[in-house]
């Protein structure tokens, strides 16, 4: 396979943060959460989440299509129209059968799944709608873009819990170093924020039980964490072999340059406490770029706000990259868009490269004594950074890594 750098020539996020890619990163640089009461959630005991403001699906998609598609999809598609047109590329143009789609999601239409089924429980199985499986099914958004922007190569949708979205990226950089592709649109999307789901993840003790103070709850690496706030986003990259960008004049943002994947064969929730896994992913994706632990000026961490994942992280950083590193984690705003959570970061990763800014994590009032890694907090850090990695880790002990280096 191609060692070929593949660049980033295009993002978009619809993030908790902001709606587009210019608000989503002025909102994770204010350092302040949006999270907050979520009237959908009423009657569960964790009854918080950090939703994508002023999204109103028919006003961006239509009155048809805001009505067949879940949100999960609308979503993306906002998404992936904004990163195609800040890659300059013209779907109407370009030849498709060159063009894939990876898409990251862990949990598919779950707001359609729960709607459908109280319907069928009131009212009878006839009332259930023809649309239920197009709606409901994960592999729909991939399909729902191949046919938006004319993209009919691969069409593929990871599932690897919150680690979805990193997985994406890494199979849609194999996809154009094998030469299978010329462009792949890639990313996740997640919109899981349903009673079953919010309560699901309650009883596992996952989410934060801060309900009296939401913009608060979302606290990676502080000593009071305890647990994440669960969130909805999409964000999608547009991305290409160098030469070709090259070839076209086109605006690289950042290139990826390593991938690494791995599996902790641990727990069906928990981390590894020593990491291994983690390190395999790390240490892998440094081997895939050629590149040394030394080089790396900054992480994005995964950074959930679990009292686990926290610190078995920051130790695992510390091990694999030492100390003076620089570490931030976005959920602190965004909170945890589960599968969408590793691409809309490779994206923070990317505008950190472009713009030589840390964004800061979110709530850090008393760092963890246990992580004894440089955590940035309070304010955004200047910071000039030539390489950026990307950590997502998911449940079942699912782990992928990427390392971005600045255009």
């Amino acid at each position: 396979m191609s060692r070929e750098p593949v660049a980033v020539t295009g993002l978009g996020l619809v993030t908790p943060a902001g709606l587009g890619v210019e608000a989503s990163w002025r909102g994770v640089l204010s350092g302040r959460s949006p999270a907050a009461k979520d009237p959908n959630l009423a009657g569960v005991a964790v009854d918080i989440s950090c939703k994508v403001p002023e999204f109103d699906a028919t006003e961006q998609l239509g009155r048809k299509a805001a009505r067949r598609l879940d949100r999960f999809v609308q979503l993306a598609v906002v998404a992936a129209r904004e990163a195609i047109a800040d890659a300059g590329l013209d779907p109407d143009g370009w030849d498709g059968p060159r063009v894939g789609v990876v898409i990251g999601c862990g949990m598919g239409g779950a707001a359609t799944w729960e709607e459908q089924h109280r319907r069928m429980l009131e009212h009878g199985p006839e009332r259930v709608s023809a649309m239920l499986i197009p709606m409901l099914v994960p592999n729909m958004v991939a399909g729902q873009l191949a046919m938006e922007f004319h993209a009919t190569g691969p069409n593929l949708v990871t599932a690897t819990a919150c680690a979805s979205g990193a997985t994406a990226i890494g199979v849609a950089r194999d996809l154009l170093r094998s030469g299978a592709c010329d462009v792949v649109v890639a990313g996740g999307t997640e919109a899981g924020l349903t009673p079953l789901s919010i309560a699901g993840f309650a009883q596992m003790g996952a989410l934060s039980v801060r309900v009296d103070d939401p913009t608060g709850a979302s606290r990676p690496f502080d000593v009071a964490r305890d647990g994440f706030v669960a969130a909805e986003a999409a964000g999608i990259l547009v991305l290409e072999r160098g030469a070709d960008a090259a070839a076209r004049g086109a605006r690289v943002r950042a290139n990826l340059a390593g991938y690494g994947a791995s599996a902790d064969g641990y727990h069906i929730t928990a981390p590894d406490p020593d990491g291994g896994g983690a390190e395999r992913a790390m240490r892998a994706a440094l081997a895939d770029g050629d590149l040394s632990a030394g080089e790396v000026g900054h992480v994005n961490a995964h950074g959930t706000s679990t009292p686990l994942n926290d610190r078995s992280e920051a130790q695992t950083i510390r091990r694999v990259l030492g100390a003076d590193v620089s570490v931030t984690s976005t959920k602190g705003v965004t909170g945890h868009s589960l599968g969408a959570a590793g691409a809309i970061e490779a994206a923070f990763s990317a505008l950190t490269l472009e713009h030589g800014v840390v964004p800061p994590t979110a709530n850090l009032e008393s760092q963890d004594p246990e992580i004894e890694v440089d955590i940035v907090a309070k304010a955004p850090r200047e910071q000039a950074v030539d390489v950026v990695m990307s950590n997502s880790f998911g449940f079942g002990g699912q782990n992928a890594v990427l390392v971005l280096t600045k255009a």
